[in-house]
């Protein structure tokens, strides 16, 4: 795994309109990919709750939802090769 890569994976389905929108905002907002798009939403959700907001404008991998990066987040897989 490489330092971009989140260790854990969310899969959602979406109505053809779903996409439809988060695809304008993304577009509209600059955004570097959905998933960076959904994180920023989902962020601003509970930024709405009295969690703090992104900065837009920054890499995919910096649109975390909680604060710090996700290589600094990221738990070790256990090493496979104990004997």
């Amino acid at each position: 795994m490489n330092d971009l890569t989140r260790g854990e994976r969310l899969q959602i389905m979406l109505t053809p309109e779903e996409l439809r929108a988060l695809d304008d905002w993304r577009f509209k907002l600059r955004m570097p990919s959905r998933a960076a798009a959904v994180r920023e939403l989902l962020k601003r959700g509970l930024a709405s709750e009295g969690f703090d907001l992104a900065q837009a404008g920054q890499k995919s991998e910096d649109f975390g939802v909680t604060n710090g990066s996700a290589k600094e987040k990221r738990v070790p897989k256990p090493d496979s090769h104990e004997g």
